[in-house]
């Protein structure tokens, strides 16, 4: 594996000399096998039509903040993990299932775009798109589009956050070195780290934490 292609907005600062992918050596071929199709997904989208996949994109980029720089494929994994079907496992009562949700919610980000004098929710523009997915938030447990807002909002971070949080970037970008196994970590507890590991150059409100 090659070095991650990061930038400031990815936390390239903030663990200077950290590359989780140099830990890949230490997991095991599966584990690896896994982690390098995350890399490079499969540009090729087999879930989402094409205008689904705009809005989802700005969707996506909205509630991550990834507008600029190296992004995680978030679109990709999200696509590829509902054409495998692949689910939480869970659902609630009163959602639609994960696949039909998800076209649904796309669909109405689109009418709502469009109801506000715009174009569909991907072509128009950042601000409008933020403040359409605030409206969203806002409602809470009251009812967008017969789907209750709140269980709409649940649907949209658990898919982002969980496509976002599985790649290596993300990982880079909060010191993390990797999934555990084989290899283990053993200096547990509070500001302890392997040496592998690299303290957080991030200034925090208290000044002691940083300190070597």
């Amino acid at each position: 594996m090659t070095r991650l292609p990061l930038d400031d907005a990815h936390g390239g600062d903030r663990f200077p000399g950290f590359d989780v992918l140099a830990q890949s050596r230490r997991w095991d071929a599966a584990t690896r096998a896994v982690v390098e199709a995350r890399l490079a997904p499969d540009t090729r989208l087999r879930f989402f039509s094409a205008l689904e996949a705009a809005t989802a994109g700005a969707l996506f980029d909205q509630l991550l903040d990834q507008h600029d720089g190296v992004k995680v494929p978030v679109l990709e994994l999200v696509d590829d993990r509902l054409a495998r079907d692949e689910t939480d496992g869970w659902r609630y009562s009163t959602m639609p299932k994960d696949p039909d949700a998800w076209r649904r919610t796309l669909a109405a980000l689109d009418a709502d775009s469009i109801a506000r004098g715009g174009d569909s929710f991907g072509a128009t523009g950042r601000d409008a798109q933020a403040a359409i997915i605030q409206s969203v938030q806002d409602l809470g447990d009251a009812d967008w589009h017969a789907m209750k807002a709140s269980q709409v909002w649940s649907l949209w971070t658990r898919y982002a956050c969980t496509a976002f949080y599985s790649h290596p970037l993300a990982w880079q970008e909060m010191g993390f070195a990797g999934p555990a196994y084989p290899r283990g970590y053993k200096n547990l507890g509070l500001d302890r780290r392997e040496a592998f590991e690299v303290r957080d150059h991030r200034p925090t409100l208290d000044p002691q934490r940083d300190q070597p």
